[in-house]
């Protein structure tokens, strides 16, 4: 059975134009792909998948955690929601870096979800060599009753976690955590605009 195709006038596509020679949708050919070095990988294969790995939009947020009484906070968006029963949520953070270390010993972390007017936010927290001493100083912020983390506000949603496991993963770890707390301090248009990576660039939704 062939298969109705359509323009985007929604005219019926003519019969030369279709990609497939049998009637099925598959295109015979195989896609333009990248072929990665069959050892370690090259430096022009980290290069070529940081370039194709950035075009998948994420939602920005700032992961924090307090331990031996100093605060840790970083820009993330390698998270994701798990399982909604019971609620969890994982973080991919570089291993060798502070809050890494942090959010692996302390056991209790926030992650806070960033409106698009909290750029400067992301941007600050994301500084390669960003201070612990001065760290908040650009950061208003309240902490979280569970965790004792740092909640940035009016965060379009914040969540308290429990860390329960954590997988090392080339060079990063991924850390699961069982949410404790959670809400939401954005009002009016911020409630709909939250701050998006794509393309190694922050951007806003255009609505």
């Amino acid at each position: 059975m062939v298969a109705n195709v359509t323009t985007r006038s929604g005219q019926p596509c003519p019969k030369e134009r279709l990609p497939w020679h049998d009637g099925q949708m598959e295109n015979p050919e195989p896609p333009d792909s990248y072929l990665l070095n069959a050892g370690a990988p090259t430096e022009a294969d980290i290069d070529q998948y940081r370039l194709l790995s950035a075009n998948a939009a994420a939602g920005v947020g700032v992961v924090s955690t307090n331990w031996r009484g100093r605060d840790y906070a970083a820009t993330v968006t390698g998270h994701l929601s798990v399982s909604y029963d019971p609620p969890t949520m994982l973080v991919s953070l570089y291993g060798e870096s502070r809050i890494a270390e942090a959010v692996a010993e302390s056991g209790m972390w926030a992650l806070s979800l960033l409106t698009g007017r909290q750029q400067g936010i992301a941007n600050w927290l994301a500084s390669p060599g960003t201070p612990l001493e001065g760290l908040l100083t650009q950061v208003p912020y309240r902490r979280g009753a569970a965790s004792g983390a740092v909640i940035v506000d009016n965060a379009l949603a914040h969540f308290e976690l429990r860390t329960r496991q954590i997988h090392p993963a080339a060079t990063h770890l991924l850390v699961v955590g069982e949410v404790l707390t959670m809400g939401s301090a954005a009002s009016g248009a911020d409630e709909l605009d939250p701050l998006v990576h794509f393309g190694s660039a922050y951007y806003r939704l255009d609505r």
